[in-house]
């Protein structure tokens, strides 16, 4: 019976709701966020257990659109121990408040994708790590002038146009994002068919110019892959990709969406400014985290490429191309906050509600409204985790605080 179902209350927080912080309580129950009104004066019930944040935020999970793997594991390389290797990561991401995330192959052989693709299901969140929505496949179908540390054997065109993307692929059932040239030959044709099926297509690893961008949104194109980073650079005369945030040559009902890596290595703390005051709507954070996050400097994989990690900054072995990050979400959000001087509020919403609604999800992730999954995580007033959450369900703890922060939570059994 409704009445018996565990009803948990978490009070004193400030909520992340309708763009602000307030101060509010948050009730869980059945995983969902529900609203108290209705228990108050329908069911006339008390929570079972009380939580006491003390102050603390109580934000929306985040989630990571671009991740490549992490903690030793790469997505593209380690194809004999997938399922292992997206346990590792899926259960790593939780420490630094990630709820759910696309793991993102690179460009690679077709017999890769065949392999890959069907063992990184999607896949509901909970203590064994972050829900999976789907894959981000980053490739093959990019530019050879643009490809950053992705192998030129395996790039490929559209040869059969959406045909010999399926054949690529094999399967789009675990598909969430594809990135794409949008100025190859049959690229329109692929995009409206990928844009039909709900896989969302992001334009990216390209030397399009505006035109081109302006084509692919109208085909049904909705987001950029790493703005700044393996595309044409601004250009009076011609900005391409860039000027999708601010073009005026798209329906009006089309909100263009761009993610952008914030690790003080990819993207100047300028150019993270530049794009925040330009189109905010659209701003998403995403890590393109390689399997060198959470290790130290040394050699490491990307796919069927050798990289190395020096000083912080990864990449393509052997040369100075950088290829993909080592910074997790959490940091990543601290530094976009201080480089771009935007709100709390804000760089929050840029790591949750912006990624929900660019995915079509935002009605039950990256959002605290009722009815929403209760995925949360809180943190201090610095933005360091203190606790992750899935379906109202503890499933990370910060045991490296303070004493002070330790006790952070007082829990009170009510029922």
């Amino acid at each position: 019976m409704a009445s018996e179902r565990r009803l948990t209350q978490f009070r004193n927080c400030r909520l992340m709701r309708e763009h602000q912080l307030i101060r509010d309580d948050l009730w869980v129950r059945d995983g969902k966020i529900i609203d108290p009104e209705k228990v108050f004066f329908d069911e006339k019930r008390q929570a079972h257990v009380q939580i006491d944040c003390n102050g603390a935020i109580l934000a929306p999970g985040f989630i990571d659109l671009q991740i490549n793997g992490g903690y030793g594991v790469d997505f593209s390389y380690d194809i004999a121990t997938v399922e292992q290797g997206v346990a590792k990561v899926s259960k790593g991401l939780l420490t630094h408040g990630v709820t759910s995330y696309c793991p993102t192959l690179v460009t690679s052989p077709s017999d890769t994708y065949h392999t890959v693709l069907p063992k990184i299901s999607k896949k509901p969140g909970g203590h064994h790590g972050a829900t999976i929505l789907g894959c981000h496949v980053e490739g093959p179908f990019i530019n050879s002038s643009k490809k950053g540390a992705h192998p030129q054997d395996c790039i490929k065109e559209f040869d059969e146009g959406f045909k010999t993307l399926l054949d690529m692929y094999g399967s789009l059932d675990n598909i969430c994002i594809v990135t794409l040239a949008p100025e190859k030959e049959g690229a329109s044709e692929v995009i409206r068919e990928l844009s039909n099926r709900g896989i969302t297509v992001s334009v990216g690893h390209s030397m399009a110019n505006l035109s081109d961008g302006e084509i692919a949104v109208q085909h049904g194109a909705k987001l950029i892959t790493h703005l700044f980073n393996a595309m044409l650079p601004f250009h009076h005369r011609d900005p391409g990709l860039v000027g999708l945030l601010t073009t005026d040559n798209i329906p009006a009902n089309k909100l263009v969406y761009f993610g952008i890596i914030s690790d003080g290595v990819h993207t100047h703390p300028a150019a993270l400014r530049i794009a925040y005051k330009t189109h905010p709507e659209g701003l998403i954070l995403v890590t393109d985290a390689i399997s060198a996050m959470g290790l130290t400097d040394g050699r490491h994989r990307i796919g069927q490429m050798d990289i190395e990690v020096r000083r912080g900054r990864a990449y393509v072995a052997n040369t100075d191309t950088l290829c993909g990050s080592i910074a997790p979400m959490d940091e990543c959000i601290r530094f976009f906050k201080k480089a771009s001087n935007c709100s709390i509020e804000y760089a929050l919403e840029a790591a949750s509600l912006h990624p929900a609604k660019c995915i079509g999800i935002e009605n039950q992730k990256g959002t605290l409204k009722y009815g929403a999954d209760a995925d949360f995580v809180i943190l201090d007033d610095s933005l360091n985790v203190l606790s992750t959450w899935i379906a109202g369900e503890c499933v990370y703890e910060n045991t490296s605080v303070s004493s002070e922060l330790k006790s952070k939570y007082q829990t009170n059994n009510i029922v």
